[in-house]
């Protein structure tokens, strides 16, 4: 049986992977780290399905291994209940500063493994700390 601090880290792990720009350019792979449930409310304020994700997340920013990427500080999670993470952090990507805040579940079967579940973006205007 794995610990609280094991599941935080293959949560972070999951995160991590996401800001790739590698995995964010590949369908293939973010479809991996992304629940068959999942929801994102951007910092636009647009509500993302999994599937309107997975199609116009390779066309986002720290998608291009040639561009700015996600530089995530601050980054710690807490076990909320057995296979459910949540995460909280900030990133900057060129000078946009974001907070952020993702549920991480870990399935079995089809969907095995940690997988995001919901994540809100939120923009933090300048000079806000």
């Amino acid at each position: 049986m794995s610990s609280a601090t094991d599941d935080v880290n293959q949560a972070i792990a999951g995160e991590l992977q996401l800001m790739d720009p590698r995995v964010r350019a590949s369908r293939e792979r973010a479809a991996q780290l992304l629940d068959p449930e999942f929801v994102e409310v951007g910092g636009s304020g647009r509500r993302w399905t999994r599937e309107a994700m997975l199609d116009e997340l390779p066309d986002h920013p720290g998608s291009s291994v040639d561009a700015p990427r996600y530089e995530p500080s601050g980054m710690s999670g807490v076990l909320l209940a057995p296979g459910l993470v949540h995460l909280t952090f900030e990133t900057m990507i060129g000078e946009r500063r974001t907070r952020h805040s993702s549920i991480w579940r870990k399935r079995d079967g089809v969907a095995a493994g940690w997988r995001m579940y919901y994540h809100q973006a939120t923009r933090v205007p300048p000079g806000v700390d």
